[in-house]
C-alpha cells in the first residue's frame, strides 16, 4: 500500500572472489585513490579524471605522462623497483606457505610511506564506523513525540529562543491551526495531501490529526512544522495536489467538499510565505573559512585565531589556524560571547596566544566585525568595578557551580577578567573574560537570598561560608550591585519544560534536557538521565539553547536521555573531563532580611538581590524594580 513517502531502492553491487579463504576487510577511505585495472585511477581526491597515481612513490600525475602501456609508474626506475619488490614479496609468501589477504594486497601495492598512511586511515576508518553505528544505536528508538506523550512533558515555545530558525517571527502558530500534509493512508500510487490540524506543539514539532477522525487519535502523527511537507490551507489547490481523505474515514461523508468547508470557514492556518520564512531565518553569514579570535579551549585566559571549518543552524565549527590535521576544533554559536573578530584581544587588553603561522593560509579571511554579537555599552568613567572586589560567578570550568570569584583585572569596554577564588593558577592562566553585564556574574549575597548553594573557595574550613566574615578576613570589598546587569526579559521559560541544550563541557554535543530551575533570567539545565552534578547554569537568552525540534530541522545530531548503561559506559568520557567536584558545603539556613542588609548590602539594593522562588518566576523584570521605604 502507497504510504505517502517516496521510496527508492540503493544500487548495490558485490564482487566475488575465488579465494574465499581470505580475511575479509573493510573497504578503504573514500578519500583515497580507488585503484583498478592494473593502476589506472577511476576515483580521485579531488574529483577528476585523466590522473593517475604512481605504484610505487605514490606521486599522483597526469596518467597519460606516465611509464608502461597500463600507466602505472611515473618514471622507468619506479617500474623496476615495483618489479624487484613484487618478486621479493611473491618469493616470501611462497616461502610461508600462505596466500596474502586482501589487506596485504592493497599495502603490496604501494611505497612504505602510502603503507602506513593507509593503513593509519583504515584503522580510523573503522573506529569511524564504529562510532557511527553506536550513535546509531543510541538513537534508536527515541522519538520526541514518544519522549513528551509517554510522560505528558510540555516543550518551551519556539519564541523563547530568539536565535533559532523563526524565533522571532513564529507569529500565533498554535494549537488547532491547520495544514495541508501528505496524506499516508492512502492506496494510491501517487502522492497526495489530505488537511490536518494541530493536537498538540511541542517546540517545532506538532501532533497532527487529519480532518475527520474527530475524537479519534489512531492516525495521529508527529512531524517537524517547518518541514518541506508542510503547507498551509490552499497549497494543494495553488499547487495543482489532491487532496484525498484518508482510506479509514471514507465512508464518513459522502460530499467531502462541503465537509471541508463547513470545517475550515474561520480557522487558522499558516503563514502563505512561512516556508520563505524558515528559509531565510536558517541562512547564515558565517562562511568556511572565516577567521576569528576565540577562546583557548586550554588556557580560559587567552584567546587564539580559529577558523570557521563549517555552519549548522547558526553552530559554528572552529578549528584552531595551528592545528595542522584539523582536529583541535571547538563548537559554538555565531552569536557566542566567546568569538571575537579579528584584533578583538588587542584592542580591550586581552591575553592573545600568537600564531607561529606568519600569513593567512590560501582561502582565509577575517570575518567582518559587524557579524559578531553587540555588548551593552557601558560607563566607567564613574564609579567602577575594581581589581580586587569580591561577586559571584558561574565557574566556567563547573557550570553547575556559582562561586565565590574577585576581578582580577579591568579590560577596556567593560570587559572583566575574573578568577575563582581558591582555585587559581600562580600565572592567573585559569582567570575567564566576562563582559560587565554578563548574566553569569553576580553580586555579593545573590544565591545566599535565591537559596542557590554558594560555593566556598576551595580549602576554605570557617563553614558554614559568611560573606561579611570573609571579606573582614580577606580585607576585601564587595563590587557595587548597581553596577550589575538588572535586565530582566520575558522569556517565557517554565519549570519543566524541554528543551534541546548544548552540553557546555563537551559543545559539539547537543542534549535532550529540561528546565529545573528559574532563578530571574538564570535557568537551571538538568541533561536527562544524568545526575543533578551536571546540571548547567544558563542565561535565558543563551545562544546554546533550543527548542525541541531544532536538531532535526537542522541535521544536527541529538544525543537521547542517557540510560544508566550508557551512564555506566561514559563514565570515562565528556562527561568526566568536567572540573572535580572538592568538598563543598551544601548550604545552610537562610540569613534573616535584616542581617543581609546589616552585614552585605545597603537596603536599597535588597530588592534586586532578591529573586522570585522557581515556581513563581516568570521572568518579569518587577523583581528590580526598587522599593521606596
Amino acid at each position: 500500500m502507497f504510504d505517502g513517502y517516496d521510496s527508492c531502492s540503493e544500487d548495490t553491487s558485490s564482487s566475488s572472489s575465488s579465494e574465499e579463504s581470505e580475511e575479509e576487510v573493510a573497504p578503504l577511505p573514500s578519500n583515497l585513490p580507488i585503484i583498478k585495472n592494473n593502476g589506472q585511477v577511476y576515483t580521485y581526491p579531488d574529483g577528476k579524471s585523466g590522473m593517475a597515481t604512481c605504484e610505487m612513490c605514490g606521486m599522483v600525475g597526469v596518467r597519460d605522462a606516465f611509464y608502461s602501456k597500463t600507466k602505472r609508474f611515473c618514471s622507468v626506475s619506479c617500474s623496476r623497483s615495483y618489479s624487484s619488490n613484487s618478486k621479493k614479496a611473491s618469493i616470501l609468501a611462497r616461502l610461508q606457505g600462505k596466500p596474502p589477504t586482501k589487506k596485504a594486497k592493497v599495502l603490496q601495492k604501494q611505497p612504505l610511506v602510502a603503507k602506513l598512511a593507509a593503513y593509519a586511515q583504515y584503522q580510523a576508518t573503522l573506529q569511524n564506523q564504529a562510532k557511527t553505528k553506536a550513535a546509531a544505536v543510541s538513537m534508536e528508538g527515541f522519538s520526541w513525540g514518544n519522549y513528551i506523550n509517554s510522560n505528558s512533558f510540555i516543550a518551551a515555545p519556539v519564541t523563547c529562543f530568539k536565535h533559532a530558525p523563526m524565533g522571532t517571527c513564529w507569529g500565533d502558530i498554535s494549537e488547532n491551526v491547520r495544514v495541508e500534509v501528505p496524506n499516508t493512508d492512502c492506496s494510491l500510487p501517487t502522492k497526495v495531501f489530505w488537511i490536518a490540524g494541530i493536537v498538540k506543539l511541542a517546540g517545532y514539532n506538532a501532533l497532527l490529526r487529519y480532518e475527520g477522525f474527530e475524537n479519534d487519535s489512531g492516525l495521529d502523527f508527529w512531524c517537524n512544522i517547518c518541514g518541506s511537507d508542510i503547507h498551509p490551507v490552499g497549497w494543494c489547490a495553488a499547487s495543482g495536489k489532491p487532496l484525498v481523505p484518508p482510506r479509514t474515514i471514507q465512508h464518513k461523508y459522502t460530499n467531502w467538499k462541503a465537509f471541508l468547508v463547513k470545517r475550515l470557514t474561520g480557522a487558522k492556518t499558516l503563514p502563505p510565505d512561512f516556508s520563505q520564512k524558515v528559509s531565510e531565518s536558517m541562512q547564515y553569514p558565517f562562511k568556511p573559512c572565516m577567521r576569528v579570535e576565540v577562546v583557548d579551549k586550554r588556557h580560559l585566559c587567552r584567546t587564539r585565531v580559529a577558523v570557521v571549518e563549517s555552519v549548522i543552524g547558526g553552530r559554528l565549527r572552529l578549528v584552531y589556524e595551528e592545528s595542522e590535521d584539523r582536529t583541535d576544533d571547538f563548537w559554538c554559536h555565531m552569536h557566542s560571547p566567546l568569538i571575537h573578530h579579528i584584533g578583538w584581544s588587542r584592542s580591550i587588553g586581552h591575553r592573545f596566544k600568537r600564531s607561529d603561522i606568519t600569513k593567512k593560509q590560501d582561502g582565509h579571511f577575517d570575518t567582518p566585525p559587524h557579524l559578531f554579537a553587540k555588548v551593552k555599552e557601558v560607563d566607567q568613567s564613574g564609579e567602577w568595578f575594581k581589581e580586587g572586589m569580591k561577586l559571584e560567578a558561574i565557574d566556567p570550568l563547573n557550570l553547575s557551580t556559582i562561586c565565590v570569584a574577585t576581578i582580577r583585572k579591568v579590560l577596556a569596554d567593560g570587559f572583566l577578567m575574573i578568577g575563582i577564588d581558591g582555585s587559581e593558577a600562580a600565572d592567573g592562566s585559569d582567570w575567564f573574560c566576562y563582559h560587565a553585564t554578563s548574566p553569569s556574574i553576580f553580586p555579593v549575597g545573590f544565591c545566599e537570598i535565591n537559596m542557590i548553594e554558594l560555593t566556598p573557595p576551595r580549602g576554605y574550613t570557617k563553614l558554614p561560608f559568611k560573606w561579611f566574615d570573609y571579606l573582614r578576613e580577606t580585607g576585601s570589598i564587595a563590587a557595587p550591585v548597581k553596577l550589575f546587569n538588572k535586565d530582566v526579559p520575558n522569556h517565557g521559560f517554565r519549570v519543566g519544560m524541554k528543551l534541546e541544550a548544548v552540553d557546555l563541557m563537551e559543545p559539539r554535543l547537543i542534549c535532550v534536557a529540561t528546565v529545573t530551575r528559574i532563578i530571574h533570567r538564570l535557568l537551571r539545565i538538568h541533561f536527562d538521565g544524568w545526575e543533578e552534578e551536571y546540571d548547567q547554569w544558563v542565561d535565558c537568552e543563551s545562544p546554546d539553547l533550543y527548542p525541541v525540534g531544532w536538531c532535526q530541522l537542522t541535521g544536527y545530531q541529538l544525543q537521547p536521555p542517557a540510560s544508566q548503561s550508557s551512564r555506566e559506559s561514559q563514565s570515562g568520557s565528556s562527561k568526566q573531563k568536567k572540573k572535580a567536584k572538592s568538598q563543598q558545603y551544601k548550604g545552610h539556613k537562610k540569613m534573616t532580611t535584616l542581617q543581609l542588609k546589616e552585614e552585605l548590602i545597603d537596603g536599597e539594593d535588597y530588592n534586586f538581590l532578591q529573586g522570585a522562588s522557581d515556581q513563581e518566576s516568570n521572568g518579569s523584570a518587577s523583581f528590580y524594580i526598587k522599593q521606596e521605604p
